[in-house]
């Protein structure tokens, strides 16, 4: 997990108007670490359109559609925290943004960590609650 999250990909303190600006953050610092090609943050949005990706307990998993794996250069993550929450529709809110570049497969691997992780009600207070970037980071490298 440690190879695919990096300090830079962590963003704490984040505000958002909308779902759509929330996940188009998520996805462009896939694009600047170079995970992903700038077309798939276009799929990240059509994918929130078919299903939204809020899975519960105030995260959502943004990432591309099936068709969006040609957009996949390398496996990334990226996280960003919204401490205030952003509207994902539904009544549902948002604190915790996780987007995902699987290659070769590896997407399930990466969602099976997470899904440790995030399944912890404690586990998500730290993230929201968190000072540091590093803070978030050793929560998920304790999974391996």
């Amino acid at each position: 997990m440690t190879k695919i999250l990096s300090e830079e990909n962590v963003v704490l303190h984040a505000t958002f108007n909308s779902k759509e600006e929330a996940i188009r953050a998520t996805g462009q610092i896939l694009v600047d670490k170079g995970y992903v090609d700038a077309s798939y943050i276009d799929k990240m949005l059509e994918r929130e359109e078919i299903t939204s990706t809020y899975m519960g307990n105030f995260v959502a998993i943004p990432h591309g559609t099936e068709d969006a794996k040609k957009s996949v250069l390398t496996s990334g993550l990226s996280i960003i925290q919204v401490p205030e929450g952003v509207d994902f529709g539904g009544g549902n809110i948002v604190k915790v943004l996780i987007g995902i570049a699987g290659k070769d497969g590896e997407h399930l691997d990466i969602l099976s960590q997470i899904a440790i992780v995030c399944s912890e009600e404690e586990n998500i207070e730290k993230i929201v609650g968190a000072n540091s970037a590093n803070e978030i980071i050793n929560l998920f490298s304790e999974v391996n």
